[in-house]
């Protein structure tokens, strides 16, 4: 310690009241807040997470079912209407064309005939499904119909009728009842009728339109669809059920890594205060004391000079001097070894060898001895493996310096076949490498952190020690 300074140095400032974002007044420079007290990030809910991906399921489950079903009425609507087209065609030319043929004078509207044929048609055909009907000739004219105040009268034929008049397959659309020929039906019911070609009697060519109920049509299509409902709903629900135990792995999953990233976010945190703190106090207690020492001893120095006038005052000597530049050389020596640990050095410009020297060039500060040999190939390493050198040998060091109160510190680097070999040893206090995993259960990760990273890269690393007789670390590294 310097001759009077005193045991604890530290710089004084003014503190001067400010005010924190509550508008209470506290003092600038006072101590930090206590570890600990930043604010918890909430931790993921499993149960909002589940309870999340079930809705999103039900609201899946909803549309999917709502898609089908409206597809499936779609698709069995269509196929009533095909349905309806055969059951056209069919009763056309099995029941119609034999009844007009036993009762030809239907196409003269005879009473008897068509009495005749209208009782047939009641009884065979308008029935279920089928709820009207009408024959047309192909100028328009109604020559039969199940309601008797239309027969005779003449309509302008549609599109449609006209398309199956030709031949050509029989042709469905929904029946307008605002048109004239419809002019009977009951207002708000909706009927699909059919156009069919069919022969009279005498071979002319005559059309056949019976209407179906579209009730019964669409009721088909949700026939269809209620087949297939319990199929995709049970398979939705299936399927939602055997994801259920994925989606509970995955988000305790998740809360477990949350939790590892705080853990880790924590850790650095605090090692990163302990850090500034050590750097700090390294500072503090090393080169700021020995170069306010030296600038004292150098004020000191140049008074009893000034004093002495032409007359060197004896303690103004060279050797005051001298020791005042070796101790600057010291404290340059140490910021510079301080610089390397804060910021690394670049490895490809200044090379591993002299990289570890600036390493190791602390310790005498702390009362430490350093011996450092290299011996390495011709050929420069690739960065990768010199970067992993140094950074095993900077957290070996390191441990040796904080745990192991060591005298000394040994590194060597040498080459061995394809393998780059890193031995650091101390003469420290040793320990049981059972303690040290519990150490690391503990949370002192740094040598199993280094073991990691060498494993990654194809390497390995033996430690060796025990109480009392210091630690050895060896560490391969594939060229």
């Amino acid at each position: 310690m310097i001759r009077g300074m005193p045991a604890t140095y530290q710089a004084t400032r003014p503190q001067r009241p400010v005010a924190d974002r509550r508008g209470a007044r506290v003092v600038d420079g006072g101590p930090p807040p206590r570890r600990g007290s930043r604010p918890e990030p909430p931790l993921l809910s499993v149960k909002r997470l589940l309870l999340r991906f079930v809705l999103t399921g039900l609201a899946a489950m909803i549309v999917l079912a709502t898609v089908t079903a409206v597809v499936s009425r779609q698709v069995g609507t269509a196929e009533a209407i095909d349905e309806a087209e055969r059951i056209g065609a069919i009763a056309g030319r099995g029941v119609v064309e034999p009844a007009l043929a036993l009762n030809p004078g239907v196409l003269d509207g005879d009473p008897a005939a068509l009495a005749a044929f209208d009782r047939r048609m009641r009884e065979d055909l308008i029935q279920g499904s089928l709820v009207r009907m009408k024959i047309w000739t192909a100028d328009g004219r109604i020559v039969y119909s199940d309601e008797s105040r239309l027969i005779g009268e003449r309509f302008d034929l549609d599109e449609d009728a006209e398309i199956a008049l030709t031949g050509e397959v029989p042709q469905a659309h929904v029946s307008s009842l605002s048109g004239a020929e419809n002019r009977f039906e009951r207002a708000g019911s909706r009927l699909l009728e059919v156009y069919s070609l069919i022969e009279g009697p005498g071979g002319e060519p005559l059309l056949f339109e019976p209407y179906f109920s579209y009730s019964a049509v669409t009721e088909s299509g949700r026939r269809i669809w209620l087949s297939f409902a319990p199929v995709v709903l049970g398979a939705l629900l299936v399927l939602q059920l055997m994801q259920f135990p994925l989606a509970w792995s995955m988000a305790h999953s998740l809360r477990r890594g949350q939790r590892e990233r705080e853990r880790l976010l924590r850790h650095a945190i605090d090692s990163s205060e302990g850090e500034r703190r050590r750097i700090a106090g390294d500072l503090h207690d090393g080169t700021v004391q020995d170069l306010a020492g030296v600038s004292l001893e150098l004020s000191a120095a140049a008074r009893r000079a000034a004093g002495a006038g032409d007359r060197v005052a004896p303690e103004a000597g060279p050797e005051v001097f001298q020791d005042a530049a070796r101790r600057v050389r010291g404290a340059i020596t140490s910021l510079r070894s301080l610089l390397v640990e804060i910021y690394p050095p670049n490895l490809e410009k200044e090379g591993l060898e002299q990289a570890l020297s600036d390493m190791l060039g602390r310790l005498p500060a702390k009362g430490m001895e350093s011996h450092l040999d290299v011996n390495l190939p011709e050929a420069p390493l690739d960065a990768e493996t010199t970067a992993l050198i140094y950074r095993c040998a900077q957290e070996i060091v390191r441990n040796a310096v904080r745990h192991a109160s060591a005298r000394g510190v040994w590194l060597r680097v040498n080459t061995l076949d394809d393998v780059i070999v890193l031995e650091v040893s101390d003469d420290g206090r040793g320990f049981d490498p059972r303690a040290g995993e519990d150490a690391q259960a503990a949370g002192h990760v740094g040598l199993r952190v280094l073991a990691d990273l060498v494993a990654d890269s194809g390497g390995t690393v033996e430690l060796a020690s025990a109480p009392g007789r210091g630690t050895h670390v060896r560490v391969e590294v594939p060229r």
